[in-house]
């Protein structure tokens, strides 16, 4: 990769986007508040192609979102709060100071050293509590793997994976007992409780829960689409069907293809 032709791509994109702010009339209408859902949904689209390791999608989508941080700076620099420069001087100074492995005379031995480091560092930037990176808005699976990996580099981890299945059992267990006796708020808490284990589960499995959940999503998706093709072929719809023979038609498409 050259050097000069990337920051050559990068100025054409700066400039392009400086342009647009002066001339385009929607461009110049946006304010960080409404570009905030659009930035949202590009960064939900690039999630989608790298679920389905679309590389033309990744690329074509690191290219919306590059165009979106652009735009931010750029208003950012007309509010006068900071300029395109600060935040990238911002974020390589950041870089520098968390790797000292890399820019200084530490030295690590694992990847897991590094994170842990991170976090320290981190704290001695001001930060007060280990998981006060970990945004409020993020998705709830998300939010809970993110939690639980920061609370590791503490040390507040189980030894071994048997453990935490030990502990998803033992939320199984409590969840059971919520829905024989207790009221609907201890029923919903108990199965936050569980769905808690089985996504700490999934990261000693080194299993990203967030996107299996996806993958699952994508599958229903696609048997279901086919389910209501094979009915309509038929003359009948899913609505006038019975259970049993929806399931019937389930488990066929299901054994035709496996992993879709």
């Amino acid at each position: 990769m050259e050097t000069n032709n990337v920051a050559a791509a990068f100025l054409r994109l700066v400039t392009i986007m400086d342009e647009l702010r002066e001339k385009c009339p929607w461009d110049k209408k946006q304010t960080v508040h409404t570009l905030r859902p659009l930035t949202i949904e590009e960064t939900y689209e690039l999630a989608d192609a790298i679920t389905d390791t679309d590389w033309k999608g990744i690329k074509e989508e690191i290219g919306d979102l590059m165009l979106h941080m652009l735009f931010y700076a750029k208003i950012g620099t007309e509010q006068g709060k900071f300029t395109l420069e600060e935040a990238l001087n911002g974020i390589s100074d950041k870089l520098v100071f968390r790797h000292p492995h890399i820019y200084g005379d530490t030295t690590v031995k694992d990847e897991e050293e590094v994170k842990q480091n991170w976090e320290k560092l981190k704290l001695r930037e001001g930060k007060t509590s280990i998981l006060g990176g970990v945004p409020v808005s993020l998705p709830a699976v998300v939010k809970a793997t993110r939690l639980q990996e920061k609370a590791k580099q503490v040390g507040f981890e189980w030894d071994h994976r048997e453990q935490v299945w030990e502990k998803v059992e033992e939320e199984m267990g409590e969840l059971q007992e919520a829905v024989a006796v207790k009221g609907q708020d201890e029923i919903e808490e108990e199965f936050g409780d569980l769905l808690f284990s089985l996504v700490n589960y999934a990261r000693f499995l080194r299993i990203d829960a967030e996107n299996a959940l996806e993958r699952t999503n994508k599958k229903f998706i696609s048997r279901f689409t086919r389910m209501e093709q094979a009915a309509n072929q038929d003359g009948k719809s899913l609505a006038d069907m019975s259970l049993a023979e929806m399931d019937a038609i389930w488990n066929s498409i299901k054994k035709q293809n496996p992993g879709t």
